[in-house]
């Protein structure tokens, strides 16, 4: 994983998580790396992947079964997507908004674009 410095990597791999959810390649009830497999994979201190599991825990994304290990919650993807929504409507769409009108583009324009960007995601997965 590349980690940005603008983030705190114990939240850069939760967006991972977040993705991985989003995407439906973690499906409730599946299991997650141990934080010792995690952090050797990613090449982080096992004490950061354990707060991203905490921070994941509290958010009711994963759980614990004591001696076994990390699993995806039955209600993830749902909480996932509420969250991730809300922090885009109120975080980035702002911005966003900003940089179009500043811009000069109109939505016909990002429509354009968008169907073209889903085209070629389309392409890609096949």
């Amino acid at each position: 994983m590349n980690f940005k410095d603008d983030k705190a990597i114990y939240l850069q791999l939760a967006d991972y998580f977040y993705e991985n959810i989003l995407t439906q390649e973690l499906k409730p009830d599946e299991r997650i790396p141990s934080v010792r497999d995690l952090a050797i994979d990613t090449e982080v201190n096992p004490n950061t992947v354990m707060r991203t599991y905490k921070h994941l825990q509290d958010s009711d994304i994963i759980y614990n079964k004591r001696g076994i290990g990390y699993f995806v919650s039955n209600d993830a993807y749902k909480i996932t997507h509420k969250m991730k929504k809300e922090a885009f409507i109120n975080e980035q769409l702002p911005e966003f908004f900003k940089t179009i009108k500043y811009l000069n583009i109109n939505f016909s324009e990002i429509e354009n674009l968008y169907q073209n960007y889903l085209k070629s995601e389309t392409h890609e997965n096949k």
